[in-house]
C-alpha cells in the first residue's frame, strides 16, 4: 500500500513539474508589448503615436491553437490565407508633410492615404493569390465591420511588380478612399489586444479625443514565418499602431514678443486624451512612454541655451533634466536616449523615457509639458514635395499631374550617397487608375523647371498595365531620375471619362469618383534612428531603427463623370401612377353609381330645401280644394345631366392616357 502511495505521489510531482515548465515555455513565446511616443509638432499641435506588438512563436507543443496574449482569429487568418506579411490601415484626413514631417520612421511607417488600405503578400503560387485575396477581404470586411469586401472586385485591385514593394507576383494592393472611419473600426481593433481597452496605455484611447483630432490612422501589420522552410524558428509577428495629431485645448501668447513669436500650448496626457495612465497592462513585458523632441527643436533649444549663457540646467541632453528656461516637464525621466547622427554639423533627437510600472504606482501617470518661451522650428522633410491634381473642364476629358517640388532643406540629403560628378535623384510613382478613367498612356509628359524633356532622358524604368472595362484598373509604375539642382518637375496624363450603367454609380454619383492616391517613393533615402544604447528591448525603437525608402502618398483626386437624372424615372413612374388612378377611379365610379337611387336623394334634397310656411300654406290650399298633397319634384338638374358629365370625364381621361402612351412610344 504505501508502495503504491509514493509511486502514485512520484507521478503527481512529474506531472506538476511539466505543466510548469509547459507553462514557462509558452510564457516565453508569446510576448506582448505596449508603448506611446509623444511628440510636439511645429504648427502647434501634438503628435500621439501608440504602438503595440504581440509575438507568437509557433512551437510544436501549442500546434497554434493555443495562446495566452496572442489573438486566435489573427492566427487562423494566417494560416487559412497563407499570409506571408499584409498591413490594413484606416486613415480619417490626409498627413501634412510639411509641418508634421516627411523624412523620418514615423511618417514612413504611419502616414497613410485617407480611407482603407490593403496590401498583402501570400506564400502560395500565384495561379491561387487572387481566390485567397478575395477571401481575405471578406473576412477582414466581418473582423472590422467595414466594407472591405468591395476590394473583392478585380476593378478595385491590383498586382504592383515593383512600384510599390519589392515582391513576387504574390503581391496584391487595393484601397477605398471614400471608406468612412468610426468607432466600429476601432473596438474590433482594440479587441486584439491582450487588455483591451481597460488597462494599461490603451486606457488612453477615449473616442471623443481621437476623432476630434486633425489626422488619425489605425493600422495593422502582420508578418508570418509559417509557412517559410528556412526559418527554424517560425512565428508570428502582430504590429498595431495608432497615430493621432491633436490640438492642445490650453494656448498661450507670448504678451512680450511679437505677434510672429508664439508660444507653444502647454499640455498634459489628461488635457490630450481627458484621462490618465492608471498603471501597465499586467500581461505587458514592457509599458513604456516617450518624449521625443526632433531635430530641429533641440538644435533651437540649444541656441537658447547658448543664449542664457550656457546654463548646465537648460541642457536638454542632460540625464536629470526636469525644467529650463523654454519648457519644464512634470515627471522626471527614467531614461535619456539620444540619436546617434552620421553628419558632424546634423543634431540628433532626443528621447525621454518613463517606465509605466514605476511612475504609475502610486498615482495615475499623467506626463504634462509646460511652455515658457516661443520656440520655432521645422520638421525634418522628404527631398522633393508631391503633389497631385486635375486639369481642364467638362465631363468629357481631362488630364492628371503630379508636381514635384524640392523641399527647403534638401542640400543635406542630396549630398548623402550621391557622386559630385553626374547627381541624379531618383523618384519612383506608382499610380492606380480606375478603369471608367481612361488614360491614354501615350500622352505622358515630363516637365522640368518648365521645359519639356524627351522622355528617355528621365524615365529610367516604365511598366504600364492598361485598364479593361468593368474588369480591371490602369497601372502606372515609373522610375524616374532628375538632375539635384532643378527647381520643379511636372508629370501629365490625358484621359477620356467613361460611360457606366445606371447600377454601376454610388449612391452620391454627384460627389463625383475618387482616384486613389499615389504613392511616390524615394529609394535613395531611407530614413532611421540610430541611438547609442542598446534598444532592442523595445519593439517601436526597434522598428524605428529599420532602414526604409522614405515614402510620400499624394491627394485623393475627385472626377466629375456624367451622371443620369436618378429623379427622372421617380418622376415617370409618379405621373403615370396618377393618370392611371384617375382613369380608373373615375370608370370605376360610372359603373358602379345607382341613377335611380340619385333620384331619389335629390328629391329628397329638394323637399328639404322647402320651406315651413310655404309647406303650411301648400297643405291648406290643397285641404280647400279638395286634392291630395303633390310631391315636390326636384329643379331640372336631372340625373341625365350628370351621367353625360361623367361619360365626357371619362372620355377626356382615356384620350389623354392614351395620347400619353402615344407620345412615350
Amino acid at each position: 500500500m504505501g508502495f503504491r502511495r509514493s509511486i502514485l505521489n512520484l507521478l503527481l510531482l512529474c506531472y506538476f513539474v511539466y505543466a510548469a515548465a509547459t507553462v514557462a515555455v509558452e510564457e516565453e513565446a508569446e510576448e506582448f508589448h505596449e508603448e506611446l511616443l509623444l511628440k510636439p509638432l511645429p504648427d502647434r499641435k501634438v503628435l500621439a503615436h501608440f504602438h503595440f506588438e504581440s509575438k507568437a512563436n509557433l512551437s510544436p507543443s501549442n500546434g497554434g491553437r493555443h495562446f495566452r496574449l496572442f489573438p486566435k482569429s489573427i492566427y487562423q487568418l494566417v494560416h487559412k490565407f497563407h499570409i506571408r506579411e499584409m498591413e490594413l490601415s484606416f486613415t480619417q484626413g490626409r498627413w501634412n508633410y510639411e509641418y508634421w514631417g516627411g523624412f523620418d520612421p514615423i511618417s514612413r511607417n504611419n502616414a497613410r492615404p485617407p480611407g482603407v488600405e490593403l496590401w498583402a503578400i501570400f506564400d502560395v503560387p500565384p495561379s491561387q493569390v487572387d481566390a485567397l485575396w478575395k477571401n481575405l477581404t471578406h473576412t477582414l470586411s466581418g473582423l472590422f465591420c467595414a466594407s472591405i469586401n468591395f476590394l473583392e472586385s478585380s476593378t478595385s485591385y491590383s498586382a504592383p511588380e515593383w512600384g510599390f514593394r519589392r515582391s513576387s507576383d504574390s503581391l496584391r494592393y487595393g484601397t477605398l478612399p471614400r471608406e468612412a472611419v468610426c468607432t466600429e473600426n476601432l473596438t474590433p481593433w482594440l479587441k486584439l489586444l491582450p487588455c483591451r481597452d481597460k488597462a494599461g496605455l490603451s486606457e488612453l484611447m477615449d473616442r471623443p479625443s481621437i476623432y476630434r483630432g486633425f489626422y488619425h490612422s489605425q493600422r495593422l501589420h502582420l508578418r508570418s514565418s509559417e509557412f517559410s522552410p528556412m526559418d527554424l524558428d517560425s512565428g508570428i509577428r502582430l504590429e498595431q499602431t495608432l497615430t493621432i495629431v491633436l490640438q492642445p485645448g490650453s494656448q498661450r501668447v507670448g504678451m512680450s514678443y511679437n505677434d510672429e513669436a508664439i508660444t507653444q500650448p502647454s499640455w498634459s496626457m489628461s488635457s490630450l486624451f481627458g484621462r490618465k495612465v492608471n498603471g501597465r497592462c499586467v500581461l505587458a513585458k514592457s509599458s513604456n512612454v516617450y518624449l521625443q523632441l526632433e531635430r530641429g527643436l533641440v538644435s533651437e533649444l540649444k541656441n537658447l541655451w547658448k543664449e542664457n549663457d550656457g546654463s548646465r540646467s537648460d541642457d536638454v541632453t542632460n540625464e536629470n533634466f526636469l525644467t529650463n528656461s523654454v519648457f519644464e516637464l512634470s515627471v522626471s525621466s527614467d531614461r535619456l536616449i539620444r540619436e546617434v547622427v552620421s553628419l558632424d554639423n546634423e543634431e540628433s533627437s532626443v528621447l525621454y523615457l518613463f517606465w509605466i510600472e514605476k511612475n504609475a504606482d502610486a498615482k495615475p501617470f499623467d506626463l504634462a509639458l509646460i511652455w515658457k518661451r516661443p520656440v520655432i522650428w521645422s520638421s525634418s522633410q522628404a527631398p522633393l514635395h508631391a503633389n497631385r491634381f486635375l486639369m481642364g473642364s467638362g465631363n468629357e476629358r481631362g488630364s492628371i499631374a503630379v508636381s514635384l517640388k524640392p523641399a527647403e532643406h534638401v542640400e543635406s540629403y542630396l549630398a548623402t550617397g550621391l557622386s559630385d560628378n553626374e547627381c541624379k535623384l531618383r523618384v519612383d510613382v506608382f499610380q492606380v487608375v480606375p478603369w471608367y478613367v481612361k488614360v491614354y498612356y501615350h500622352t505622358l509628359q515630363i516637365f522640368v523647371d518648365g521645359q519639356i524633356q524627351p522622355i528617355y532622358n528621365v524615365i529610367e524604368k516604365m511598366r504600364v498595365s492598361p485598364s479593361e472595362d468593368k474588369v480591371s484598373p490602369g497601372v502606372l509604375e515609373l522610375v524616374l531620375k532628375f538632375p539635384c539642382d532643378m527647381k520643379s518637375a511636372a508629370l501629365t496624363l490625358e484621359f477620356d471619362k467613361g460611360f457606366l450603367h445606371i447600377s454601376e454609380y454610388p449612391p452620391d454619383a454627384n460627389q463625383g469618383f475618387d482616384i486613389p492616391s499615389a504613392v511616390i517613393t524615394f529609394p535613395d533615402f531611407q530614413p532611421n534612428f540610430h541611438f547609442d544604447e542598446d534598444s532592442n528591448q523595445s519593439p517601436m525603437l526597434s522598428r524605428l531603427k529599420e532602414i526604409s525608402p522614405a515614402l510620400a502618398y499624394t491627394e485623393v483626386l475627385l472626377v466629375p463623370l456624367t451622371t443620369p437624372d436618378f429623379s427622372m424615372p421617380y418622376n415617370v413612374i409618379t405621373i403615370t401612377c396618377t393618370v392611371f388612378a384617375l382613369y380608373f377611379g373615375s370608370l370605376l365610379n360610372v359603373l358602379r353609381r345607382r341613377i335611380g337611387e340619385e333620384e331619389r336623394l335629390l328629391e329628397d334634397r329638394a323637399a328639404k330645401k322647402v320651406g315651413p310656411l310655404r309647406l303650411l300654406f301648400l297643405k291648406l290650399s290643397t285641404k280647400l280644394r279638395g286634392r291630395p298633397l303633390e310631391r315636390v319634384h326636384s329643379p331640372p338638374s336631372s340625373s341625365s345631366s350628370a351621367a353625360t358629365k361623367l361619360v365626357f370625364k371619362v372620355v377626356l381621361v382615356a384620350a389623354i392616357a392614351s395620347a400619353w402612351q402615344y407620345y412615350y412610344k
